[in-house]
């Protein structure tokens, strides 16, 4: 036999493998329709068995070489309502990209179905999905959270899933919360060379408007450029979170970019911005009116790493004319660690007032200023080392000054002017704060004791800083991520005055952020002097139901002018600056003060003496019980004791707490 060359055997081989590849792919063609019911059958059985939950596809087929056509495709959870049901799916696979295991669509086209998301008395519809699978083979140990790779799958999956053509047609999205219904119907979304046109249908308890989402969209590029509007001027309104928390919200337009997707070495970039025009935001606890902001833009830069995720301090934040650059991030590297910066570079003060969101900042309204600043926050918390909390503030000016006052005229502070508690949001009774009203006090005659025991409980350095006590933000940041709420605060006497003359005293995040801005001005503008501010103080807050000023006060508990109030009474006084209206519950059915009560008063006496406030000689014949002699004594008299009382564990416990809120 002759002898075959290496050239004839490798001709050869290469036949046998072409016609293996052939009757391959002949074979899976004849029995691709098998293998697609069994991949149902098996996603059939895995929703039943994981998420109790049926799986129906009705008719299933392969269509022309790459085409798949589903009708009639259902998920019902057992028990419950459906959760999804499509009429008809067809798609095409990109069969190159499968043989790697990278499913890829091509083509898709859906027309009338819906997803509804139900939660009622009887449970929630979508409740098995959202558990966790917490079975463990006895392999698997803790996995390191590697949160790049994580993130470039979930976004590589996703948008894999998205095909290059795509035909949506009727189909929906119901929720429904506890009787709260809103629909947003796909009446058509067309994807085709690289362009996206969509309409939807939305409708809700409080509105029935046609939303339009309209620009580039490529898949394969990680790339998008889309906005969505309104059909008509109206300004978009967003469906379910007034029905659920009562905040109404809407905004003109959203223009939404994503320029890069990028798995770089270990690290994953993300880059692109998003622009919101003419943001509205209503409730009662943001402020009294509708906030909005004209313009809104952030340029992002996220990246993620194999232990942490972060906002790149490249990126920027713009409102209206205010632009920041944000940082931020959240590391598992040894230690869990919160990271914050934001960096304000020098801005023209006029910009910046100009700028502030409408409604949010009303006696900021009309205000003029002249000079620049600059301002840089840095912020970092270590979970594993909460005491070591880093908190700062840095605020740069240049020939900063205020050339015209807002609706809070910051001036009438140095002269005789006419205030008026608002309480539960009516006006009380005016109070003339001047010689024109009888119990006006000079601060030279108010008693040194009641000076000093204010401040020791309520501000100990106030004659020393500049409105702020960077200190105290920090302990009050600690405390309240401690207490995984909003345990304690950081108000200094300047803060107090500015919300009691200026302010209502609505809590609302509006107050709070025009109190912290108000306060700056005063004490950073030389706008009026420490001890005038601390005689305003004395003679507005109130101490006691309907009793204003410390000219009253002292008449109001101890029929006496404030020069001749003794050291308890004092003391007394301070302690209930914190809850005026309910100074009566710190007394017995006999007028004796309580012992929680006494307590309190001896650590602030104590305190006061350890900081050279006082000598012993001032502690003589004061035993820390005081006798109401004045008109208030009638509180006590009639007062009822409700059931808490008795628990004088958890009143101590508040008494100290208002007290060393200021240590």
């Amino acid at each position: 036999m002759r002898k075959r060359s290496k050239k004839q055997i490798a001709i050869l081989v290469l036949k046998i493998f072409v016609v293996f590849i052939v009757v391959c792919i002949i074979s899976f063609f004849a029995f691709r329709n098998m293998l697609l019911q069994k991949a149902i059958a098996k996603v059939s059985d895995k929703m039943q068995r994981e998420y109790s939950s049926r799986f129906t596809v009705k008719e299933a087929a392969f269509k022309g070489f790459s085409g798949i056509e589903l009708k009639e495709i259902a998920l019902v959870p057992n028990n419950a309502d459906t959760l999804l049901h499509v009429q008809e799916i067809k798609t095409s696979v990109n069969y190159f990209r499968l043989l790697t295991g990278d499913v890829q669509l091509g083509t898709l086209e859906m027309k009338n179905g819906y997803v509804q998301l139900i939660r009622n008395k009887d449970g929630k519809n979508f409740d098995a999905f959202l558990k966790k699978n917490k079975e463990k083979t006895e392999d698997d140990g803790p996995k390191e959270a590697n949160y790049a790779e994580r993130a470039y799958n979930i976004l590589n999956t996703a948008l894999n899933l998205v095909p290059t053509d795509m035909k949506l047609d009727n189909l929906t999205l119901r929720l429904e919360d506890m009787g709260r219904k809103i629909s947003l119907k796909l009446q058509q979304m067309r994807l085709a060379d690289e362009q996206l046109e969509s309409t939807i249908g939305v409708s809700a308890d409080s509105i029935s408007q046609t939303w339009k989402v309209k620009g580039m969209a490529d898949p394969r590029d990680k790339r998008a450029d889309l906005k969505f509007f309104n059909s008509d001027t109206s300004r978009i309104e967003v469906p379910y979170i007034y029905e659920r928390f009562g905040v109404r919200s809407g905004f003109d337009s959203i223009h939404l970019n994503v320029e890069n997707i990028d798995m770089d070495g270990d690290e994953l970039h993300v880059d692109g911005f998003a622009s919101i025009g003419n943001f509205m935001v209503s409730h009662p606890k943001i402020a009294q009116k509708d906030v909005v902001i004209d313009k809104a833009r952030f340029d992002y830069h996220f990246l993620f790493g194999p232990d942490f995720v972060s906002v790149d301090s490249t990126s920027t934040v713009q409102l209206n004319r205010i632009k920041f650059n944000p940082y931020a991030r959240y590391s598992v590297d040894g230690d869990t660690i919160y990271e914050l910066k934001a960096k304000i570079p020098k801005m023209q003060a006029q910009d910046f007032i100009t700028s502030l969101p409408k409604g949010l900042f009303t006696n900021f309204e009309g205000m003029e200023a002249e000079g620049t600043f600059s301002y840089d926050l840095e912020f970092l918390y270590n979970k594993n080392k909460p005491n070591a909390l880093v908190f700062d503030a840095n605020l740069k000016k240049e020939g900063l000054k205020i050339l015209k006052y807002g609706a809070a005229d910051l001036a009438k502070l140095n002269g005789s002017f006419t205030y008026r508690a608002i309480d539960n949001g009516r006006a009380q009774r005016p109070i003339i704060v001047g010689p024109a009203n009888p119990y006006f006090t000079p601060l030279s005659d108010i008693s040194p004791y009641l000076q000093k025991a204010v401040l020791t409980s309520e501000d100990p350095s106030y004659f020393r800083h500049r409105g702020f006590i960077t200190e105290a933000f920090r302990q009050s940041i600690i405390k309240n991520i401690k207490a995984k709420k909003f345990a304690r605060g950081a108000s200094t006497i300047s803060m107090q005055l500015i919300k009691n003359v200026f302010l209502t005293r609505n809590k609302t995040l509006s107050r709070k952020l025009e109190e912290i801005l108000l306060t700056y001005i005063l004490e950073n503008n030389n706008i009026s002097s420490k001890s005038r501010m601390l005689e305003v103080y004395f003679n507005v807050i109130e101490w006691g139901p309907d009793v204003y000023g410390i000219g009253e006060a002292a008449d109001y508990y101890f029929d006496k002018h404030p020069s001749q109030l003794s050291l308890d009474e004092c003391v007394f006084l301070a302690s209930i600056v914190p809850r005026p209206k309910a100074f009566m519950w710190q007394f017995d059915n006999e007028g004796h003060l309580k012992g929680y009560a006494v307590k309190h008063n001896k650590f602030i006496k104590d305190l006061m003496l350890r900081r050279g406030l006082l000598v012993p000689e001032d502690t003589i014949a004061q035993h820390g019980d005081i006798h109401i002699t004045g008109r208030g004594k009638s509180r006590i008299k009639l007062k009822e004791v409700p059931l808490y009382e008795n628990d004088s564990i958890d009143l101590d416990e508040f008494f100290f707490n208002v007290t060393k809120r200021a240590f």
